[in-house]
């Protein structure tokens, strides 16, 4: 697998990189050209190898409907990106086919705003040699983790895509504009219509 790159990415400074999400590849495509810090939930972690690989890059993982647990990594987020760091997460919460794009969270831009960091949006695809969408890559409804991998392993002449778009200024911005700000960027760039 290859990995093509656009412009727009600043290797310096404290920005949160939000993409859409299509496979559990999305982690490793992005931290292989733009390190960060990813927020993920928290069951990925008990994945084989890819949960401790996740855990051993510094992935914050969030229980959802945990209240307290997801105020203190907010408040863990706000003060990463103060000091630097690059934070990223995927706002559709979930995995969605090549093709469609889910509606974008607006929680976590929140801290964004709080830290005074940009908001940088990616667009991420997997494509064949004639730059189609590749199926393979697809990890959607009830598909178990050895299914996709399976799937990946046996597909050919897959090539990750990725383009970093203009970043969004969180300065006097509300949260909910951000993320529909990002999601309709994210959209343009793949070329998907509707939502």
């Amino acid at each position: 697998m290859t990995v093509e790159e656009t412009q727009h990415a600043d290797p310096n400074g404290s920005v949160m990189v939000v993409s859409n999400h299509v496979s559990w590849l999305d982690i490793f495509v992005i931290n292989s050209l733009y390190p960060c810090r990813f927020v993920a939930k928290s069951d990925i972690r008990d994945w084989p190898l890819i949960g401790w690989l996740c855990e051993k890059s510094g992935t914050i993982f969030i229980a959802r409907g945990r209240q307290r647990d997801v105020r203190k990594i907010y408040e863990s987020l706000v003060e990463s990106l103060q000091q630097g760091e690059r934070i990223a997460f995927f706002p559709e919460g979930t995995t969605a086919p090549q093709g469609k794009i889910l509606p974008f969270h607006a929680n976590l831009f929140e801290a964004a705003i709080e830290a005074l960091a940009p908001v940088q949006p990616c667009a991420i695809r997997y494509v064949d040699k004639h730059g189609r969408l590749h199926r393979a890559a697809d990890f959607v409804d009830e598909m178990s983790f050895m299914e996709s991998i399976t799937m990946i392993l046996k597909s050919r002449g897959m090539t990750a895509e990725l383009a970093f778009l203009p970043q969004i200024s969180t300065g006097g911005a509300h949260r909910r504009e951000l993320a529909a700000q990002a999601h309709d960027a994210v959209k343009a760039a793949l070329g998907y219509s509707g939502d």
